[in-house]
C-alpha cells in the first residue's frame, strides 16, 4: 500500500512540476527516441540550477533515482522531493557503502540512475573538479550512459531546451579499477554533455 501511495504522488507531483515548467520555462525536448525504454542507463547532465533533476524526471519517460546531496534535505520541500523520488543521498565528498550500493541496485534492476558530473551547480564556472563518479558506475555496471545537455531558463531566454544524446558505451572498460581509464570515461561523458548545450 505505502508503494502504491508514493507512485500515485509522484504522479501528482511529476504533473504539476511538468504544468509548471511548461507554462513558465516552454521547455522543448530533442534526442528523446536516444533514451533506451527499458535497459539500465546512467544520465549524466550539465547542472545549472535546482531546475535540472525535475527538467529529467519529467523528460527522460523512465524511473529514474537521482544522486543527492545529504544536505538538501534541510529544505523541507526538496526533502519531500527526495522522498517521493527515491533519491539516493550521499554525503558531499563521501563514497558511502550504502549510496553506492542502492546506485549499483538501480542499475541490476535496469531501471535509471542520474546524477550530473558537475558535482555541484555550475561546477565547471567555479573551477571544480568533474566527479568521476558517473564513470566508476558505468565501468562498475556496464550500464550506457546518456548524456545531456539543458539549456536556456536564464534572466532573458526563459525557454528552457533539453536535449538527450546518444548513449554512450563504456563496457570495453567494465570491471577495470584504473584511475587513468574512470578519467579518460569522465572526459568523453563531459565532452558530450557540452556539445549538447551548444546545440
Amino acid at each position: 500500500m505505502k508503494n502504491v501511495l508514493k507512485s500515485i504522488c509522484r504522479g501528482i507531483v511529476k504533473g504539476a512540476i511538468y504544468i509548471y515548467c511548461k507554462i513558465v520555462y516552454r521547455f522543448k525536448v530533442i534526442g528523446k527516441e536516444n533514451i533506451p525504454k527499458k535497459e539500465a542507463v546512467i544520465i549524466c547532465g550539465n547542472h545549472r540550477s535546482f531546475l535540472d533533476p525535475p527538467l529529467i524526471e519529467i523528460t527522460c519517460g523512465r524511473y529514474t533515482r537521482f544522486l543527492a546531496k545529504e544536505e538538501l534535505t534541510k529544505n523541507k520541500f526538496l526533502a519531500f522531493l527526495g522522498i517521493v523520488f527515491d533519491a539516493i543521498l550521499v554525503k558531499r565528498d563521501s563514497k558511502e557503502v550504502k549510496a553506492l550500493k542502492e546506485s549499483l541496485q538501480t542499475l541490476k534492476n535496469g531501471d535509471c540512475l542520474a546524477l550530473f558530473p558537475e558535482g555541484t551547480r555550475n561546477g565547471l564556472e567555479k573551477g571544480e573538479t568533474v566527479k568521476d563518479g558517473a564513470a566508476f558506475f558505468a565501468v562498475r555496471s556496464g550500464a550506457k550512459v546518456l548524456p545531456c545537455g539543458i539549456k536556456g531558463g536564464e534572466k532573458g531566454n526563459r525557454k528552457v531546451i533539453i536535449t538527450y544524446g546518444k548513449p554512450l558505451d563504456f563496457s570495453e572498460f567494465k570491471g577495470n579499477k584504473d584511475k587513468e581509464v574512470l578519467d579518460k570515461v569522465t572526459n568523453q561523458i563531459m565532452e558530450n554533455i557540452i556539445s549538447l548545450t551548444k546545440t
